[in-house]
């Protein structure tokens, strides 16, 4: 997952979706703004090797929820344009940023937040914590979310020991389609 080929196709397929997509987000953002008086959602999250990063997503629950794991948010604090959002994994584009900035792959385990102390713990336990996150991965094409951190940490680490550019490739293409449902939220 930390090979050269793998970093170079990440950038070019950031690059590429960047040029290509800026007017998709272009349109969410703006749309977002009449939601939101800030429709681009930062949060700092646990990277490589436990080093902090912001985040880039477009909102999707309102700005007033408190900063925990998507399992753990309540489904009133979803946005109607958010709801919708989520379900295209449109508010995912702004990782793309992420990708390009080297933060983030477009496969490696989700990135987590610094208060999911328990997860963080099974992940540097299975040594997933020495790849970069990613914006989908294993776990996500097959419905695992982070309410379960010992679960996804061994299932991450699955992917990391199998990792193959061929995996990469299905992964994208698995999320591109619509599999996996992401974090579930109450």
């Amino acid at each position: 997952m930390n090979s050269p080929l793998i970093r170079l196709l990440d950038v070019v397929f950031a690059i590429m979706g960047l040029c290509l997509l800026w007017p998709v987000m272009l349109i969410v953002y703006f749309i977002g703004r009449l939601d939101s008086d800030s429709p681009i959602f930062s949060q700092t999250r646990v990277g490589k090797q436990g080093k902090a990063f912001t985040l880039y997503k477009f909102r999707t629950m309102a700005v007033s929820t408190e900063s925990v794991a998507t399992h753990m948010v309540d489904a009133q604090s979803v946005t109607k344009l958010g709801g919708f959002l989520r379900k295209t994994k449109l508010d995912e584009l702004p990782q793309l940023v992420n990708v390009v900035k080297g933060e983030m792959s477009f496969v490696g385990p989700r990135p987590c937040l610094f208060n999911q102390t328990e997860l963080i713990e099974e992940r540097q336990k299975h040594n997933v914590d020495r790849v970069l996150p990613g914006i989908t991965g294993l776990a996500q094409v097959n419905g695992i979310d982070m309410s379960d951190p010992q679960k996804l940490a061994v299932i991450d680490a699955q992917m990391i020991k199998v990792f193959s550019l061929g995996l990469y490739f299905r992964l994208i293409i698995a999320t591109a389609i619509g599999k996996g449902a992401g974090d579930r939220i109450q």
